[in-house]
């Protein structure tokens, strides 16, 4: 059987593409997460630089929290001090990429994940070009510090935190478009599952309420008359 040109031969792929392109876009919101974490990581960088930079650390909660003012030129919880320029280019690689896949984005959880992502990238790259010593050169600053940990900012925690919730929904199966990937079992609700198996052959309810089958196997149809007869054996 021939279908339109262009036409999904699989009727839940054409279900699921409805079904996404009936969710709203949630680039506002995803922009909107972005601001805030760019905002609070700017903020805080500038407090502490203007307060604590060239001071004794402050420890806070018993020495749980401390808070040191330090310079990393190098990524994420000081690792690859020596690479400036590329972790730079890697952020800005990072942003384009995000800002290019928000326009897809449908889907809540996806949006804030990115958001994240995107708010700490950018709060990160801003110091890189920014800050001395040059631009694309800049060192971040740095001025959270736990025990036996490296000292990181706001942008770090934001990146990590919705680097661990895309994988998570990556895991689940849910796609940016707010759909979930076609075939995943865990994703299935118990109202398909059940529509699904009410769709396949070989059972069919009988009127009087029992299940029969579908060839007529098993049962007697009144053109047929009853069955074999049990009549009493001939005496020899």
């Amino acid at each position: 059987m021939q279908t339109t040109r262009g036409a999904s031969l699989n009727p839940r792929d054409d279900a699921t593409q409805v079904r996404a392109a009936s969710k709203p876009r949630r680039i506002g919101v995803c922009m909107a997460v972005a601001a805030v974490a760019l905002a609070l990581d700017a903020i805080t960088k500038l407090v502490v630089v203007a307060r604590l930079e060239n001071r004794d650390p402050i420890e806070l909660l018993g020495g749980l929290l401390t808070l040191r003012v330090t310079r990393n030129s190098g990524a994420a919880f000081s690792i690859g001090t020596g690479l400036t320029i590329v972790f730079t280019l890697i952020a800005t690689g990072v942003v384009i990429a995000i800002l290019v896949n928000a326009r897809k984005l449908r889907s809540v959880p996806w949006a804030i994940a990115l958001g994240l992502l995107l708010g700490g990238a950018l709060g990160n790259l801003s110091d890189r070009m920014l800050r001395h010593p040059a631009p694309l050169k800049g060192h971040v600053v740095d001025w959270i510090e736990l025990p036996n940990w490296p000292v990181f900012n706001l942008a770090d925690s934001a990146i990590v935190v919705g680097g661990v919730l895309a994988v998570l929904l990556a895991a689940r199966g849910l796609q940016l478009d707010g759909t979930r990937i076609p075939g995943d079992d865990a994703a299935e609700t118990g109202e398909a599952r059940e529509a699904r198996t009410a769709e396949e052959p070989g059972e069919v309810t009988d009127p009087a309420g029992g299940p029969g089958r579908s060839d007529g196997a098993g049962s007697a149809s009144p053109e047929q008359g009853p069955g074999p007869s049990t009549r009493p054996e001939e005496k020899a």
